[in-house]
């Protein structure tokens, strides 16, 4: 029997690394800043809000990922 000491601990893996979030814009608003976008995961369900400053550029995250719980 091996010693408790010695044991490995498990570690949980953080959510964000469960997968690649498909980002779906649910909504858009232009603004002063840029259009803004509403986003959900197609998979997992978290929301986000971007900025997209330019219409050239690709949208930047303005607020966290809010889980869909």
């Amino acid at each position: 029997m091996a010693d408790l000491d010695t044991r490995p601990v498990p570690v949980a893996l953080p959510r964000k690394a469960l997968h690649e979030h498909a980002w779906v814009t649910e909504s858009r608003h232009p603004t002063s800043d840029g259009v803004l976008l509403y986003v959900k995961c197609a998979g997992c369900g978290t929301r986000r809000v971007d900025v997209q400053a330019r219409l050239q550029h690709p949208p930047t995250a303005l607020s966290r990922e809010i889980d869909a719980t």
